[in-house]
C-alpha cells in the first residue's frame, strides 16, 4: 500500500512538472498556482494528501491551462523561505499552503506573493495570507444564532488553558454572546475534574440528594415511597445555573469535558450542550458518556462524498482539512475564469456567496466567514438539525 501510495505521488509530481513545460510555451493564457506542503518528514502523508486532493479538483474541472507546482514545506522555517523564492522566481503568484499558521511570519515576508492557507486560526485576510480553515468565528456565530433559537439565556462557555486560550477569548469576544460566562479549564484531568465539580456546584448536589433521601426513608407514604424509588436512580438533587453549555474544544479533550459534566450529573436532557466543529469524529460516538449535542460544521454530504471520491481513487482516507484544498483550487479557478484580476490577497474580496464542497462561505471585508451548519449527534449518527 505504501509503496503504490509513493509510485502515485511520484507520478503526479512529475505530471504536474512535465506539462507546466509542455503547454507553457504554447500557450500565454495560464494559470499557475502553487501548493506548499509537507512532502517530507513527519507530516509528509498529510502533504501527499493535499497534492492528492488537487488532483482530484484538476480532474473536476478539466482544464488543462491549470497548473500546479508543488513544493516542500517539510515543517521547516526555511525550507518555506526557499520554497516561497523559488515560487517568486517562477512567477507564480497564488500558493495554497501552508498546512498551518506556524510559518504566517515568514510568509509574511513575501508581499508580492498570495497565500491560501488551510490553516483555522483567523478569519481576517492578514496583508498577503488568507485562512481557508474553518475559522473560529465563522463556528461562534452559527452556535450563537443557534443558542438564540433555542431560547437559552445562560450559557457557560467552556475552552481550555492553553496557547489557544487568548485566541478563543478574542473571538467570543468579538461575537458578542449575551448572557454567557466564561469558564477556562485544565488539561489535567485530577485539576479537571474538580473544576466542573466547582462549575456544576456537584457536591451541594449531591449533598441535597443524600440528604432528602435519608428524610424520605423515615417515611411510609406512598408517595415519599414512589419519590424515594426514582432519588435512588440519581447521582444529585438539584438544578445548575446555567441552561447551556458551548465547548471550545475537540478530540480527547472534548472527550474529557463530556465525561465531566456526565460525572458530575449534568444531562443533555436538561441542559444544552454544543461543542466547536467536530469533522464528524466517529470515536465521539463510543467514548463518552453524553451521546447527544449539537455542533456547527460544513455540508456532511458533501464531505462524505468527497471522502469515497478520495477513497475510490487512492484507496484510503483523508485527513479533513484536505477538502479545503479542493475548495482552494475552485475558488482560484473562479476568480480567474471570470476575469477576476488577482493581484492582491484583497482581490479575493467579492459579494458573492461562494458554493464549495464544504458549503457556502463568504470572502468580503477582508473576512471570511463559512455558513455553517448544525448538526447533532444522536442515537450514534450525525443528524442535521432542523431548524
Amino acid at each position: 500500500m505504501k509503496k503504490t501510495f509513493k509510485i502515485i505521488l511520484s507520478y503526479l509530481l512529475i505530471t504536474f512538472n512535465s506539462n507546466v513545460f509542455s503547454v507553457e510555451n504554447n500557450q500565454a493564457n495560464i494559470l499557475k498556482i502553487g501548493v506548499l506542503a509537507p512532502f517530507s518528514g513527519e507530516f509528509k502523508e498529510l502533504g501527499q494528501t493535499i497534492l492528492y486532493s488537487v488532483n482530484l479538483a484538476l480532474h473536476d474541472i478539466k482544464n488543462d491551462s491549470i497548473k500546479i507546482y508543488p513544493k516542500d514545506s517539510g515543517y521547516d522555517k526555511k525550507r518555506v523561505v526557499e520554497a516561497c523564492k523559488e515560487f517568486q522566481e517562477e512567477g507564480i503568484k497564488i500558493i495554497i499552503g501552508p498546512v498551518d499558521s506556524s510559518f504566517t511570519k515568514e510568509i509574511k515576508n513575501f508581499e508580492n506573493l498570495i497565500f491560501l492557507s488551510l490553516s483555522n486560526m483567523g478569519s481576517g485576510i492578514d496583508k498577503n495570507v488568507i485562512m481557508m480553515g474553518i475559522n473560529l468565528e465563522s463556528q461562534l456565530i452559527a452556535i450563537k444564532k443557534f443558542i438564540n433559537n433555542q431560547k437559552r439565556k445562560k450559557t457557560i462557555i467552556l475552552y481550555p488553558d492553553n496557547n489557544n486560550s487568548k485566541h478563543v477569548e478574542k473571538e467570543i469576544k468579538n461575537v458578542a454572546f449575551k448572557n454567557a460566562k466564561l469558564f477556562k479549564y485544565s488539561s489535567d484531568s485530577k485539576i479537571l475534574t474538580g473544576q466542573i465539580e466547582k462549575l456544576t456546584n456537584y457536591k451541594r448536589r449531591k449533598i441535597n440528594l443524600n440528604a432528602r433521601i435519608k428524610k424520605l426513608e423515615e417515611s411510609d407514604l406512598p408517595k415519599d415511597i414512589r419519590e424515594l424509588n426514582q432519588l435512588k436512580q440519581k447521582y444529585t438533587l438539584g438544578k445548575v445555573n446555567f441552561d447551556s453549555v458551548v465547548i471550545i474544544d475537540f478530540g480527547n479533550g472534548l472527550k474529557s469535558i463530556l465525561t465531566s459534566l456526565a460525572y458530575t450529573d449534568v444531562s443533555e436532557k436538561d441542559i444544552l450542550i454544543v461543542t466547536a466543529n467536530q469533522w464528524f469524529d466517529d470515536s465521539i460516538l463510543s467514548e463518552t458518556s453524553i451521546k447527544s449535542f449539537y455542533f456547527p460544521s460544513i455540508n456532511l454530504k458533501n464531505f462524505k462524498r468527497f471522502n469515497e471520491k478520495f477513497l475510490k481513487n487512492y484507496e484510503y482516507k483523508p485527513s479533513e482539512i484536505t477538502i479545503l484544498s479542493y475548495d482552494a483550487i475552485g475558488l482560484i479557478y473562479y476568480l480567474w475564469k471570470n476575469n477576476i484580476k488577482i493581484n492582491t490577497a484583497s482581490d479575493f474580496n467579492f459579494k458573492k456567496e461562494i458554493k464549495a464542497k464544504i458549503g457556502k462561505f463568504k470572502i468580503s471585508d477582508n473576512k471570511v466567514l463559512q455558513k455553517l451548519e448544525i448538526y447533532k449527534l444522536e442515537e450514534n449518527k450525525f443528524i442535521k438539525n432542523k431548524p
